[in-house]
């Protein structure tokens, strides 16, 4: 069954500094050595999932065929960190699919070509050694999976750019997004202030302790 992310939502963490909800939730957060491929970019979607059990890009080829709009792709190379799952032709067949991006937990080729293209690509770096056209039937589709230190459930709600990548679950985000963006539509205000030269302890040291929230995400 297709998981549904309710567009509200999507445009509002679209909208959202993703560090700012890093002020409000612990829990979802991949490992800093997931890095953006293609920069300036902001990825919001629901995941797709991808437990490679080999280096087999048939497996891979078959998830691509699953693919719909809205869709993350999200592969875990289960500790393969040499074979690139993810080059031109795997990136250009999500983007005509839909997808918003795609998260490895692995790396990926073709680094240049993967910036022409644009697709949102996170993955721990890169590599000329590829998959092969194994189809060993190893594989699993749509299963939770490990990416980036935190477990990836199909339907999990996917958000990336260049500071991180967070996965996280509906309530989650719903219990903290209004007091981000209240934070961010704060932030000019608070940087004007600095800039005329107010005390820092006038305006950064005086304030409301903040909930941390945990995800369940990663449970």
């Amino acid at each position: 069954m297709t998981v549904t992310l309710d567009q509200s939502l999507a445009q509002r963490l679209r909208d959202v500094s993703l560090p700012t909800l890093g002020h409000y939730l612990e829990a979802g957060f991949a490992s800093y050595a997931l890095r953006a491929l293609v920069p300036n970019v902001k990825v919001v979607g629901r995941a797709v999932t991808l437990q490679l059990h080999s280096p087999d890009a048939i497996a891979v080829n078959r998830a691509l065929a699953q693919l719909t709009p809205g869709d993350v792709l999200v592969i875990d190379m289960q500790g393969d960190h040499e074979h690139a799952c993810v080059g031109a032709v795997t990136a250009t067949a999500a983007q005509c699919a839909g997808a918003e991006g795609i998260v490895i937990n692995g790396v990926a080729t073709d680094l240049v070509e993967l910036r022409q293209i644009g697709l949102p690509v996170f993955a721990l770096g890169t590599s000329a050694l590829t998959t092969k056209r194994l189809d060993d039937n190893l594989s699993g589709f749509n299963v939770p999976v490990q990416c980036g230190g935190v477990t990836v459930a199909p339907g999990s709600i996917v958000i990336a750019d260049d500071n991180g990548v967070l996965v996280s679950d509906t309530e989650s985000l719903l219990m903290v997004i209004d007091a981000a963006l209240a934070s961010d539509r704060a932030e000019p205000g608070i940087l004007a202030r600095l800039r005329a030269g107010e005390q820092v302890r006038d305006i950064l040291v005086c304030t409301t302790p903040q909930t941390i929230r945990a995800s369940n995400a990663d449970h």
